[in-house]
């Protein structure tokens, strides 16, 4: 009779539950998944079961990286692919929604690998909103922040709750990341978080508002630091770049992102010395444009570096009131002569294309005249240059060159192509009306890069060149260039230095330059190989001013063409620099990284499988026992 009524009622819950709770403890995985297999088979109810079972399942425990919970139901999953029969929808509609709700209360805290599976068995997606808004609640309260929100991700409630409420809290934990993938792919989330992290960049903003407003959140000791307007500003920027948001929405962030790059700019011109006066007020009037308070602190810190004179004239000329004036610059403003207070801006550099000797004699020097440099900013001079620049056996010598940003916008475009070939350069201007974006420059340099039979010489090309170029032409984003015949001399030149430090023991060569030279880059390696570093005074000028000065074409045609010099003396005698004969077939740093992290990689997944294998055959050997 007993034996009857137990096989109409089905396998008892709670008796298999026990069942697989003992095999848990045992470790003995294979026996589980049998029992398990078998014993949901036996279950009258089986969804209604599996809730039964789970509820009184333990939670985590010490040693163990699974709960036996989460085991039960990546089991009953595999089981569910075997029966289709056994779903939600076969259900009478109240048991469904009663055992949905249930399956909703098992998703706390302590049980946060029931999240995808239960979503799944019990179709959780499908409830009201109201219920799985109100579970969400209830974790915050319980101070589960980051249960919350990877719960609202994985039933996607992004919609149905407040990006403040959900972003908020995981902040001020140092969970920005969690933040950005709730909000990611739902443009008005990804905007409204990074607006509300500029708000947060205003000179009146107080964190002590937003803890009030979240009276739960435990404190972290470095909460401070985390919403600091320098690290802030530096998030804001990063996610504006990653959800392509226009940065004029974030105000408070560009001020201080400008702010900043103004003490640079006095830094490298009055301390360091490393700026000529021309590219300072260059960037100068971009950094501040029109912003009042940027003008007055640009005569503030002209004050502090001790130039009243500069104060005054910037002071003028952005009309600064008297009384946002530093002490001090009025009175030097009418101790100014008339022909003084109207500021020159304008170049008054020597138009001579032959620098001085003292120039000559200390940096590489472009073995060119001016008439053998050729603007490209037609369509018609594109196609005059093609012939020389794509002659099959021809060598080019490839650079490129950018505004500096500062980090004030995120992305940085070429201005300017230089193309230097023997005894001609070509200065290909990005920036020209109807040229730059024109359909005709673009598959120009697709052709020039793809050509095998025309090697192009490059120095950091892919971690620079080909960046900016691609935030240029949005087109390589969707077909990408197709690189041959492309030889990076950056390559070449770490080449070079991990044979001299080889080479150490010996003695230094000749053309090695010590440890504590001041050059670097392509400088150092022009240098070494050339006997002279570049002039690298021009590097950071405004290259979308027009028209550019001769020290910038100057400088623009010598970082192509000394390409051409470096390659010919290299190729000429490589051994007297530790190279092989053959300098293309010089491996990259960055092929062999990847190739050692495959290498690595492959590594751990052999001695996993050799784990694998071990423990499997212990596993047999007690069965057997």
């Amino acid at each position: 009779m007993n034996h009857t009524t137990q096989e109409e009622e089905g396998l008892d819950p709670a008796a298999l539950k026990d069942e697989l709770f003992e095999l848990w403890n045992w470790k003995n995985v294979q026996m589980l998944h049998h029992s398990a297999q078998h014993g949901f088979s036996k279950l009258s109810d089986p969804l209604g079961a599996l809730i039964e079972m789970l509820e009184q399942c333990p939670g985590k425990q010490k040693g163990r990286s699974q709960t036996l919970g989460s085991k039960i139901v990546s089991e009953f999953q595999t089981w569910m692919e075997e029966h289709p029969q056994v779903k939600l929808s076969s259900l009478p509609q109240q048991k469904a929604a009663t055992l949905q709700l249930r399956a909703l209360g098992l998703l706390t805290e302590s049980n946060p690998t029931f999240v995808e599976g239960l979503i799944n068995i019990y179709q959780l997606q499908s409830l009201d909103a109201a219920p799985l808004r109100q579970h969400i609640a209830t974790l915050q309260s319980r101070n589960c922040y980051k249960e919350a929100v990877t719960l609202s991700i994985k039933l996607q409630l992004h919609t149905e709750l407040d990006m403040e409420t959900m972003c908020v809290p995981l902040i001020l934990q140092d969970k920005l990341t969690l933040a950005e993938t709730f909000v990611s792919g739902h443009s008005q989330l990804e905007t409204q978080l990074v607006i509300m992290l500029d708000s947060w960049c205003h000179p009146s903003f107080n964190i002590d508002e937003i803890r009030a407003r979240f009276p739960h959140i435990s404190p972290l000791k470095n909460t401070k630091s985390l919403v600091h307007p320098k690290m802030i500003t530096k998030h804001i920027f990063r996610l504006v770049d990653k959800f392509k948001i226009d940065q004029e929405l974030c105000p408070n962030a560009l001020h201080n992102r400008r702010l900043d790059t103004l003490r640079y700019l006095m830094y490298k011109t009055f301390v360091e010395k490393s700026m000529t006066e021309q590219n300072w007020a260059d960037h100068v009037q971009f950094v501040v444009a029109d912003d009042l308070e940027l003008q007055i602190h640009l005569v503030e810190m002209l004050v502090r570096y001790r130039s009243l004179k500069k104060a005054s004239q910037w002071s003028l000329r952005y009309n600064i009131p008297r009384d946002r004036l530093p002490y001090g610059v009025w009175d030097t403003q009418q101790d100014l002569l008339p022909d003084l207070q109207q500021m020159s801006l304008e170049s008054a550099s020597s138009d001579e294309w032959v620098p001085l000797q003292a120039h000559q004699q200390r940096f590489y020097q472009v073995p060119l005249g001016k008439d053998k440099v050729h603007f490209v900013d037609t369509l018609e001079a594109l196609q005059g240059c093609r012939g020389a620049l794509l002659k099959e056996g021809g060598v080019v010598g490839v650079d490129m060159e950018w505004q500096p940003t500062f980090g004030c916008t995120s992305a940085q475009q070429v201005a300017l192509i230089q193309l230097a070939v023997c005894e001609q350069a070509f200065l290909v201007d990005l920036c020209a009306a109807g040229f730059g974006q024109h359909p005709q420059t673009v598959d120009f340099i697709r052709s020039l890069f793809s050509e095998p039979k025309v090697l192009k010489l490059g120095y950091g090309m892919a971690g620079g060149d080909l960046r900016c170029l691609m935030a240029t032409w949005h087109q390589l984003l969707e077909e990408p260039l197709k690189l041959a015949g492309v030889l990076d001399l950056l390559d070449v030149h770490q080449k070079m230095q991990r044979s001299k430090v080889n080479r150490t023991r010996k003695g230094p060569s000749e053309v090695l330059v010590g440890e504590d030279c001041a050059e670097k880059g392509l400088s150092l390696l022009v240098q070494q190989v050339l006997g002279r570093p570049l002039d690298k005074t021009e590097q950071m000028s405004n290259w979308e001013k027009r028209p550019l000065r001769i020290s910038q074409i100057r400088y623009a045609v010598a970082d192509a063409y000394c390409l051409l010099d470096v390659y010919s003396v290299l190729s000429r005698n490589p051994a007297r620099f530790g190279l092989p004969a053959e300098l293309h077939k010089i491996p990259s740093l960055q092929s062999q990284a990847s190739a050692e992290k495959k290498k690595a990689k492959r590594a751990k997944a052999v001695k996993q499988d050799t784990g694998k294998e071990v423990r499997r055959d212990l596993l047999s050997r007690k069965e057997t026992y």
